[in-house]
């Protein structure tokens, strides 16, 4: 069973269904601590005063929210405790809307909402009468002291995932990046129709299970093999990023469409591509 990391219910009209949250995603990484150099000692950081050197034990601490330069303004726990959102155990659907309304921008974390005792067929109708109506629910909640905007969507699998979501004022709009997108460019119809031939011959079915996270896959070994005492060996492709050749945008349409043809799949196109190229320039890595 999963683990539960919320409990309540989702407020449909006079309807309540009983749910429990459960998490979609559990993000994959490699944490290191810091050590001394010979890797003798544990390192820790310290709350210290720059100026007299002095140490601090996190209980002897204050908020502080700079107003200008080095003035800050102290924010007591109790003033914030008095304006925290109370901690609720409804989910409160205040609108249905279409699904392709909701720029994914504003999506945040994912989580699934199973249902929970004699929740079952209240839980069903929801989803049912979404799916049928092509709708996900706009709803608001409180996790972790926070109040949070979130979308409920029934999954094609069946069940309901809940998706927390940005703010408007968090999301920055392209609107405003306006000057920085192309100016009076014109796109020719034969640059359309090869560019057209190109997604097609790339087009296929979303299989996640294809693509992986190398670089922690690599990292994984390396320690793999430092605990079995081994020699670590790894053969990172992530040394130095080559610019590949600039070609005319037609003739690039063009070969990519010729490649792609004649090759297996997109992998195969890139290094065919950079096999024909003269040898690229290189550029640094980002320091």
């Amino acid at each position: 069973m999963a683990r539960t990391l919320w409990k309540g219910s989702i407020s449909f009209g006079l309807v309540n269904v009983p749910v429990r949250m459960a998490t979609a995603v559990s993000e994959k990484g490699i944490h290191f601590h810091m050590l001394s150099k010979d890797g003798s000692c544990r390192l820790r950081r310290k709350l210290v005063c720059p100026e007299t050197g002095e140490e601090y034990d996190f209980q002897d601490t204050a908020r502080g929210y700079e107003v200008a330069p080095d003035q800050y303004l102290i924010i007591k726990d109790e003033e914030i405790d008095k304006i925290k959102p109370e901690k609720g155990r409804t989910i409160d659907i205040v609108a249905f809307i279409k699904l392709a309304e909701i720029d994914p921008v504003y999506y945040d974390r994912t989580y699934y909402l199973l249902p929970d005792e004699g929740g079952s067929k209240a839980y069903q109708l929801l989803i049912e009468a979404m799916a049928e109506r092509k709708t996900v629910a706009l709803a608001r909640f409180v996790l972790r002291e926070r109040q949070h905007l979130a979308a409920l969507r029934p999954m094609a699998q069946g069940g309901l995932a809940l998706h927390t979501m940005h703010y408007e004022d968090e999301v920055t709009h392209w609107k405003s990046l306006r000057d920085e997108l192309p100016q009076n460019i014109t796109v020719a119809k034969q640059e359309m129709a090869i560019a057209g031939q190109l997604i097609d011959a790339l087009t296929q079915k979303f299989k996640p299970q294809q693509y992986e996270d190398e670089y922690r896959k690599q990292l994984e070994a390396l320690i793999h093999a430092k605990v079995e005492g081994q020699e670590a060996v790894t053969t990172s492709t992530l040394e130095e990023d080559e610019i590949p050749p600039v070609y005319n945008l037609m003739d690039a349409l063009k070969k990519s469409v010729q490649q792609k043809k004649g090759g297996s799949g997109a992998a195969s196109t890139g290094t065919a591509a950079r096999k024909k190229a003269a040898p690229p320039r290189k550029r640094r890595r980002a320091s």
